[in-house]
């Protein structure tokens, strides 16, 4: 038993020397990449050599570098997925109520508060019609010029609930493109990842160590894929991360399984499902899932508070203005024609011949004003079929509760920011790079192949001794 001897002394020290220039090749690696996104710091993993027997015991034979490690927290990692599809559904549905709320002309703070004020929108037109109903009652009950300014802001608000219900149309139609967008990029940032898998899995499977940079890439194209929708994932023996959405297996190994696809599912509903199929997956996180709870909720909601509005205007209306008579003593004439916001109007009969407003309460007594006042007091009037509420007052609290949506909605995205930034630092704090740890992991590895090339250099010495010893 005689150990190592000067041969194996010297391939120890060479194996030294390997190990410490692995060390410094990572160090250096890791420097380069300091601000890269997605980036996991990596680390040499050394082991000791096997030993020998000697004379004295077992002998070690130094050390060799068997591997480089990517430094990540899989339990971190899940969790940036889970939250980045919920902050994309948020926004998705931060953005609807911000559209909801142009095609209204009210504006809302980031409180959800109104700050249009009375002078703007909906509102303004309502006061502006009951009042010129007031106008038109005695003494004034057949001057032109009043019916005249009756009829128009009659029409004024008339078109103005036509052009929300128009922009709503927009908005809904824009939603749909949105979705069919998202679901486009999603289709994308799965081939990309079906791709990593396969390079990950060449890499793995054929004995080449692990595919830390190849891991890191398909961390970040995963952390992309959630803000648009939520998903599953669980990774293979081979490396591989299996996709599935709502149960349906997207990916598998290297495989797209299924492609997304939006469709209409009737009336401009658009959904998605995987293409080819006929059942809608049922998206619960991501930009998709806000898109589509923002125009299925908030806007189907505001617009049928608009619509409900419009409908009760039109037959509350229409039922005093049937009970009177025109200055010719004409009866039986709707004021708006329609069924709600999308299709309301002034009846182009009485715009047309404004002594047909029904506005006298016995035919062929132009001082009879009773009708008239009925339709100005209107205004104050509870509304069964509005939950009790005036029309001007249900309006402001159809603002109102669209306002506290919005207000919940930006509570909750910075909730999710301090959330977001949490784990983020967590993350960052096991596998961010930190320049101090790696120039002290440099001049470490440094000195280490300085004093294993002086091994060499002593043992080739010792060598050239013995050699001259048999001379």
């Amino acid at each position: 038993m005689t150990g190592l001897g000067l041969f194996g002394s010297l391939s120890m020290a060479t194996r030294s020397l390997s190990t410490a220039r692995a060390g410094t090749e990572v160090a250096g690696n890791n420097l380069a990449n300091v601000n890269t996104p997605g980036y996991a710091r990596q680390r040499v993993s050394i082991v000791t050599s096997g030993s020998v027997p000697s004379a004295f015991g077992p002998q070690g034979t130094g050390s060799m570098a068997v591997g480089i490690t990517s430094i990540r927290d899989t339990l971190v990692d899940g969790q940036m997925l889970s939250e980045l599809s919920v902050r994309g559904s948020l926004e998705s549905q931060q953005q609807g109520l911000q559209y909801i709320q142009s095609a209204t002309g009210e504006r809302l703070d980031r409180t959800g508060a109104d700050t249009s004020g009375a002078s703007n929108g909906i509102a303004k037109d309502l006061s502006d019609l009951f009042d010129s109903f007031q106008k038109i009652s005695s003494p004034n009950t057949n001057d032109p010029a009043a019916r005249q300014t009756l009829v128009a802001s009659a029409q004024d608000l008339a078109t103005h609930l036509n052009q929300i219900v128009q922009r709503f149309d927009a908005v809904r139609s824009g939603i749909g493109n949105s979705i069919g967008a998202d679901v486009t990029a999603a289709n994308d940032i799965i081939d990309q990842v079906a791709k990593l898998n396969s390079e990950i899995v060449k890499v793995e499977v054929g004995g080449n160590g692990r595919a830390n940079d190849l891991r890191d890439a398909r961390q970040q194209k995963l952390e992309d894929l959630a803000k648009f929708a939520n998903f599953s994932v669980t990774e293979t023996p081979q490396g591989a991360s299996n996709i599935a959405i709502d149960g349906l297996a997207i990916i598998t190994g290297a495989v797209v399984t299924n492609r997304l696809e939006a469709f209409d599912a009737g009336g401009g509903q658009v959904l998605v499902r995987a293409l080819g199929t006929a059942t809608t997956l049922n998206i619960q996180g991501g930009s998709i899932h806000g898109r589509i709870e923002s125009r299925d909720v908030a806007l189907a909601k505001t617009r049928g508070e608009i619509d409900l509005l419009a409908s009760n205007l039109i037959s509350e209306v229409n039922a005093i203005h049937a009970t009177g008579f025109g200055l010719t003593g004409t009866t039986g004439n709707d004021f708006f024609l329609g069924t709600g916001a999308g299709d309301i109007k002034v009846n182009p009969a009485l715009k047309n011949n404004l002594q047909l407003i029904q506005a006298n309460g016995v035919a062929g007594d132009v001082g009879n004003n009773t009708v008239v006042l009925k339709l100005a007091q209107l205004g104050d009037k509870p509304i069964v079929a509005l939950g009790g509420e005036r029309l001007g007052g249900y309006y402001a609290q159809a603002i109102a509760s669209m306002g506290q949506d919005l207000k919940t909605i930006n509570t909750q995205i910075g909730n999710q920011d301090i959330v977001q930034n949490m784990l983020e630092s967590q993350r960052d704090s096991v596998m961010g790079v930190s320049i101090d740890e790696e120039m002290t992991d440099l001049m470490k590895f440094q000195k280490a192949f300085s004093a294993s090339a002086k091994m060499v250099t002593t043992i080739d010495e010792m060598l050239d001794t013995i050699l001259n010893m048999k001379r």
